[in-house]
């Protein structure tokens, strides 16, 4: 059992900088599709970062390109999002999740954010304001 706890959500001001972090308790020794998803009300549900344990690759939606970084700390079972140069659009409610995937559909080109995440935690919000 995979349990996600996610922290570091607050406001901020456009352009400024925020952590979120998410951690992992349970079995997570296997290979995993770590992902960070944000939600408004009104619009679809959006995956923003994802990334894969073992070989730490790592992709990102166009929206959040050059801007945010998500990463990970194998010891402390962490995941991080880093969140730059923010804009009113990132405004939402911040999900980490995280699903099994195996090592041929990734490199085989099936990546993480083509994977239905199985594992959810509750969600932080994030507000940027002016």
């Amino acid at each position: 059992q995979v349990q996600l706890v996610e922290s570091g959500g607050g406001s901020v001001q456009i352009g400024g900088s925020l952590r979120l972090s998410c951690v992992t308790s349970g079995s997570i020794d296997n290979a995993y599709c770590m992902g960070w998803f944000r939600q408004t009300p009104g619009k679809e549900r959006e995956g923003v970062a994802h990334l894969y344990t073992t070989l730490d690759l790592k992709y990102y939606a166009d929206s959040v390109k050059g801007r945010f970084t998500i990463s990970q700390d194998r010891a402390k079972e962490t995941l991080y999002l880093q969140m730059d140069n923010v804009k009113p659009e990132d405004t939402a409610i911040y999900y980490c999740a995280a699903v099994r995937a195996q090592y041929g559909d990734i490199v085989s080109g099936r990546g993480c954010p083509k994977h239905e995440y199985s594992h959810w935690g509750r969600g932080t919000q994030v507000t940027v304001s002016s």
